[in-house]
């Protein structure tokens, strides 16, 4: 009998050429260094058939609509050079952002409402694998002080084959950089201008990825997208800024931070019409702060938010 043991795991993702067909990640060029992961083999719908008979008792079901999901962390670091694509790059695409290199200076990460990419995705557990196909995703970005940043993706994939197979003998993981821990000397951030102390900022990438099983179709959609997020900052005066007049004139700002300081490892995220929702009284360790909620509003269009990696 074969043991098999949580600890051994491998995932493995790469950018499909046509949807839904296999792009055959390698544990040597597409594997994916994530924590807090979570995978589903079999998610969907049940349907039950409800006969009538002349005796009780449960007649079973059929399951529909059957699809995979995978969750899970990763370190939020830069690619080890200017320039560069991160070793999470792969996934940031697959939840519809659009990849934009510039040589030797930094790689840009911007919503898409079209064309979105899909990858296929490797979960092996122990000696079976599982394959998904036409994932598609979405992540939240969380930064909080004396933590390590992450970026949280949900994935969502098409069922593939399931077959016992040995973990991969080699793996490699080292493009993903080391990630510094958020504090006064790695991180800056600014909303509306304003630079106060913060004790942590979350980002909701907002996409909405919805199964869609059709008679000769099957496919998982991207079908909108509402970015959304929270500060919570230390409470000043109100003469240095009235968050309340902001967010009920409905005022928008810009939002500007960056983590890391050293080349390679610099990540930037940027979003220039930030309109506050409504704040909220909270406390940390005694001294009150506000927690505010923000929305990011797109200008010209698939340019609410930013990510650069340089």
């Amino acid at each position: 009998m074969a043991k098999r043991y949580w600890r051994n795991r491998a995932i493995l993702a790469k950018i499909e050429t046509t949807y839904g067909q296999d792009s055959a990640p390698t544990a040597a060029a597409n594997a994916m260094q994530m924590t807090n992961v979570e995978f589903d083999p079999s998610a969907g719908q049940e349907v039950a058939r409800d006969l009538v008979l002349p005796y009780m008792g449960h007649q079973g079901v059929m399951l529909v609509g059957s699809y995979g999901t995978l969750s899970g962390e990763v370190e939020l670091a830069g690619a080890g050079a200017a320039g560069t694509v991160p070793a999470y790059g792969v996934l940031l695409r697959a939840c519809a952002m659009r990849e934009v290199v510039t040589a030797g200076a930094d790689v840009q990460y911007s919503p898409v409402s079209k064309n979105q990419e899909s990858c296929s995705i490797r979960f092996n557990g122990d000696g079976v694998q599982h394959i998904l196909l036409g994932c598609r995703g979405t992540f939240t970005l969380d930064l909080a002080p004396l933590a390590i940043p992450r970026l949280k993706f949900v994935f969502t994939g098409l069922l593939g084959q399931v077959t016992d197979l040995a973990m991969p003998t080699t793996i490699d993981l080292t493009k993903f950089i080391k990630p510094v821990p958020v504090n006064k000397a790695n991180t800056t951030f600014a909303l509306h201008g304003y630079a106060g102390g913060t004790d942590g900022i979350s980002f909701d990438l907002g996409n909405q990825i919805e199964p869609d099983f059709l008679i000769g179709e099957e496919a998982i959609e991207h079908v909108d997208r509402m970015m959304t997020g929270e500060a919570t900052i230390r409470a000043d005066s109100l003469s240095t800024i009235n968050w309340y007049d902001r967010s009920a004139n409905h005022t928008p700002g810009p939002l500007a931070g960056q983590h890391g300081i050293t080349a390679g490892n610099i990540v930037k995220f940027d979003a220039s019409q930030v309109q506050i929702g409504r704040p909220k009284y909270g406390e940390s360790r005694k001294r009150i702060n506000n927690r505010l909620p923000f929305f990011c509003l797109p200008t010209a269009g698939n340019d609410e938010f930013l990510l650069t990696i340089k």
